[in-house]
């Protein structure tokens, strides 16, 4: 198969999340326990740090990532999803796995696959663990990709252990209030490994604790007063993640960082890992930012620091995937905007018309566009030079933009 026909097949006949939705989501290991074996448990023999969370835990996981490349250390880097190319997911000191590697490893396990039935998710992180330990990574970094108990990548035992924070996001999977989708994540602790939580929030520390006793694991909590760390990563929101950051760093045994190393490591994420999507400024006059924040959290903080921006008509690019809760985020939205409603292009995107309809029940009002694409442009056509353009909602909004 050519690289273009491997991505055909992995996202037709096995379920990918990001694209269609609830039917991907599996309720157990069984599957990433069976392909461990079936490749050796690649993930045995290399070191990691698994990170989870509501909202940050790419960018943490981005940033962690760079400060060990700065000590000089060989880094793996797995997160999800992509924005522009699957090989985002899977990178070695910011390089991205070749094509040639995704298609002869695909090749080479395509009957197993098949008989097996792994989702698309599952065959993405036996990929991962597959490449990381040939290349001989020195430590990876991975992130979870929904939830955390019974994420496939729970199988690994790492070094550390991250939760960034906890919020009401994929509740038909994870729970209906904080503390149950905490216990999902907190499902990523294990025993006596040393856990960072980013964030101190009343309605889940107890789970935490309750999680790292039975575990006999340290639990440390994000200083609130810890000094911020500057970071060329613009959102404001990544002064949280910073210091959840260099927290953890400072907890991992066995590796040598200096404070010079976590400086030079939070101002070259975007060098070191090739980080995308977070408050990324396409353009000036006018100015068009982008933004993958896409649930309530992760809006509110995104949405207060489009606030403090200068401009003079504010125009709003906006898509939703079709299982959004819209009445928990669209009322976060600014009503003195021009807004420019659209769908992504994946089967779980929401239509545009819908969430016209819906929006303007929160006084938010715009016409409805066939494409991302089209909304954008006609955003950039009605735009005058002192302007602003946001895009965002969903993640998929912004990958076809960037």
């Amino acid at each position: 198969m050519t690289y273009q026909e491997t991505l055909n097949w992995m996202f037709a006949q096995l379920p990918m999340y990001q694209r269609v939705g609830e039917i991907a989501f599996k309720k157990d290991l069984t599957n990433i326990a069976a392909f461990s074996k079936e490749l050796q448990h690649p993930d045995k023999k290399f070191k990691t740090i698994h990170v989870a969370g509501t909202n940050g835990k790419g960018s943490t996981s981005h940033m962690l990532a760079s400060i060990l490349q700065e000590a000089g250390y060989k880094v793996g880097l797995y997160t999800s999803p992509h924005l522009k190319s699957f090989t985002e997911r899977i990178r070695i000191n910011g390089a991205e796995i070749p094509k040639r590697k995704v298609t002869s490893f695909i090749t080479k396990h395509k009957e197993f696959l098949e008989q097996q039935k792994l989702s698309f998710f599952e065959m993405t992180v036996g990929l991962a663990f597959d490449y990381f330990a040939n290349e001989k990574v020195d430590i990876a970094i991975i992130e979870v990709g929904l939830g955390g108990r019974l994420d496939s990548t729970n199988i690994i035992t790492p070094e550390l252990t991250v939760i960034t924070n906890i919020g009401l996001d994929h509740t038909q999977f994870l729970g209906e209030t904080l503390p149950e989708i905490a216990f999902e994540k907190a499902g990523i602790i294990k025993k006596t490994i040393p856990v960072v939580i980013g964030e101190r929030q009343a309605d889940v520390e107890r789970v935490f604790y309750q999680r790292a006793k039975e575990s006999d694991a340290n639990i440390v909590f994000v200083a609130d007063d810890m000094k911020a760390y500057q970071t060329d990563l613009l959102g404001h929101y990544q002064k949280s993640n910073s210091k959840t950051a260099v927290t953890a760093i400072r907890q991992l045994k066995g590796f040598q960082v200096s404070e010079e190393n976590i400086t030079k490591g939070l101002l070259n994420v975007v060098k070191n890992t090739n980080l995308k999507g977070r408050w990324q400024i396409l353009q000036e006059h006018p100015k068009v930012i982008c933004d993958t924040a896409h649930n309530k959290e992760g809006l509110v903080l995104v949405l207060d620091q489009l606030k403090n921006e200068t401009y003079n008509k504010l125009h709003m690019v906006l898509g939703f995937v079709s299982d959004k809760k819209l009445e928990d985020v669209l009322g976060l939205f600014p009503t003195n905007a021009t807004y420019y409603f659209c769908k992504p292009n994946i089967p779980r995107g929401l239509d545009a018309s819908i969430l016209q309809e819906k929006a303007t029940n929160f006084k938010l009002i715009g016409k409805k566009y066939t494409s991302v694409q089209k909304a954008y442009q006609k955003a950039l056509k009605d735009a005058n030079q002192g302007d602003m353009i946001y895009i965002g909602g969903s993640t998929f909004v912004v990958a076809e933009i960037i």
